[in-house]
């Protein structure tokens, strides 16, 4: 197991026994996969996805083998949260160059091409779901990232440096310590 499942399992808990991806394959087109024995970019789908799924499946790379999707992890998410259902696909990143310290770790919750999810309410149950940790989250449109948790006080207040008011001291302060490591590589 390398650092980044560690780390998966340590903010989002482990892989669900009881949750198997099915039918979903979001992952398989939507992702970008840039490891050393397999790469693709985001939005084509995978050399080998076939129309019964993956191909190569008994074999398939490693990143294949140990990526999952935030809803294979959050007991919290309901069954239509699954991408396939829910149009949205939702899952830990990790950016080798973050803009800021809130880009280093965070959770994307990514709206798939033709999903109906923010006029469902699907896209605001789930980021509800979502935005109650010590974890950034944002979500994507397909034309922008959009930051949603914390919230634009917070944040503003987390990247600039400047002194919170006492109503959000606690709440900066746990931000800054748990990100500050990313700080200085923005």
């Amino acid at each position: 197991m390398d650092a980044g499942d560690d780390l998966e399992t340590a903010m989002l808990g482990p892989v669900l026994a009881d949750r198997s991806c099915g039918d979903c394959t979001a992952c398989c087109t939507t992702l970008t996969v840039d490891t050393p024995d397999f790469a693709k970019p985001a939005g084509v789908p995978c050399v080998h996805l076939t129309t019964g799924g993956c191909g190569i499946h008994p074999v398939r790379p490693g990143i294949c083998r140990t990526w999952f999707c935030v809803w294979r992890r959050d007991a919290g998410l309901p069954d239509e949260a699954r991408p396939d259902r829910s149009g949205l696909l939702v899952s830990l990143n990790f950016v080798r160059a973050p803009q800021n310290c809130l880009e280093g770790v965070s959770i994307n919750v990514r709206l798939l091409p033709g999903s109906d999810a923010i006029g469902n309410g699907m896209a605001a149950a789930m980021l509800d779901r979502l935005c109650d940790r010590l974890i950034p989250v944002w979500f994507s449109d397909g034309a922008k990232k959009m930051l949603m948790h914390p919230d634009n006080d917070v944040a503003r207040l987390i990247l600039s440096g400047d002194a919170p008011p006492p109503a959000l001291r606690d709440e900066v302060a746990a931000w800054r310590e748990r990100y500050g490591a990313f700080a200085d590589r923005g």
